[in-house]
């Protein structure tokens, strides 16, 4: 059986995509809706908020998820909130995805970010090695 908070979370995120889908393109408008979920006390509505706002890779929100993977106690937070700062790909989250990867007293929460580092410099070395191969075919 469901509890209240998990229709209550459904329910929320239902209304939030309809809104998102129903012709809202105001992308302010949605940054600002996923950076107030962030606050809520709803975990559910959290969480999706925290990885949305990795999808839409908004820079406004590297300051409030950075401050998730500091000090939540959920790891299930902190995990998204690293994912969402390396699909950001600002300098600042990453950099702090590396340092949790290395000195975070969690374990999970530690591995867990060490491969989304690694997925990072992989990728980035990917893509300069792409523009490098462009540029040698352009001489």
């Amino acid at each position: 059986m469901l509890t209240k908070s998990a229709i209550l979370s459904f329910l929320l995120f239902a209304v939030f995509s309809t809104n998102i889908f129903a012709g809202s393109n105001n992308m302010r408008d949605i940054e600002q809706n996923l950076l107030a979920g962030l606050t809520s006390e709803n975990e559910g509505l959290r969480l999706s908020c925290a990885y949305f706002l990795g999808e839409y890779k908004s820079e406004s929100a590297v300051i409030p998820l950075m401050n998730a993977l500091n000090t939540e106690d959920n790891i299930c937070m902190r995990i998204i909130a690293a994912l969402s700062l390396i699909k950001i790909g600002d300098e600042r989250g990453v950099f702090l995805v590396q340092r949790t990867s290395v000195f975070d007293d969690c374990e999970v929460v530690r591995k867990i970010s060490e491969r989304f580092y690694l997925a990072y410099l992989h990728n980035k070395s990917n893509d300069d090695a792409v523009i490098e191969n462009i540029f040698a075919k352009t001489d």
